[in-house]
């Protein structure tokens, strides 16, 4: 695919099923406060990029939804090492969202905002201190692969085309290597 296709796809106004939200891509940090869903580019010393393939096959960027009173700090952290079974060596960087409008009634947990949040991207550097921890109520993932930025958006691509274009955004920026 040429840049400027997986580009416009990547800003492309989209519907999401699952979430019943309307999402918007866009560069930059939103504001923590409304940040309800964070994901992240887990960048090794030697430049590979964290993909996790869970249970039922899913390739995609360690993440997932912030707790109660969780900074987005505290949020990235718990995720990677939960996903990836990592930590950061740096502090993560935001620097990406979609923002999301919300068709249904009420927040997908109370504590949300609603009706508009952002699904947030950071980049850090990570390494890798053991298996995900894989917590009940979580995603339960089998693998964690280390890959080379253009093996991990292809990987990325079998089965989340979003996560694989936000990283081709990173790569592009200069924010991967």
């Amino acid at each position: 695919m040429t840049a400027p296709d997986w580009q416009a796809r990547l800003v492309a106004p989209r519907f999401v099923p699952y979430a019943g939200a309307d999402i918007a891509y866009a560069r930059g940090a939103p504001p923590e406060h409304l940040i309800s869903r964070l994901h992240l580019i887990g960048v090794t010393p030697d430049g590979s990029v964290l993909v996790c393939r869970s249970i039922e096959g899913w390739r995609f960027l360690p993440g997932g939804t912030r707790e109660p009173g969780e900074s987005v700090r505290e949020l990235a952290g718990r995720e990677l090492l939960e996903e990836a079974g990592a930590v950061f060596r740096t502090e993560p960087v935001v620097f990406a969202a979609h923002a999301a409008t919300s068709r249904l009634p009420q927040p997908y947990r109370p504590h949300q905002p609603h009706p508009y949040a952002y699904w947030a991207y950071a980049v850090g550097q990570v390494v890798v201190s053991g298996p995900p921890t894989n917590p009940p109520d979580g995603e339960q993932i089998v693998a964690v692969s280390e890959l080379d930025p253009a093996a991990a958006v292809t990987e990325l691509e079998s089965h989340d085309v979003l996560h694989a274009d936000v990283l081709r955004d990173a790569i592009g920026r200069g924010l991967v290597r």
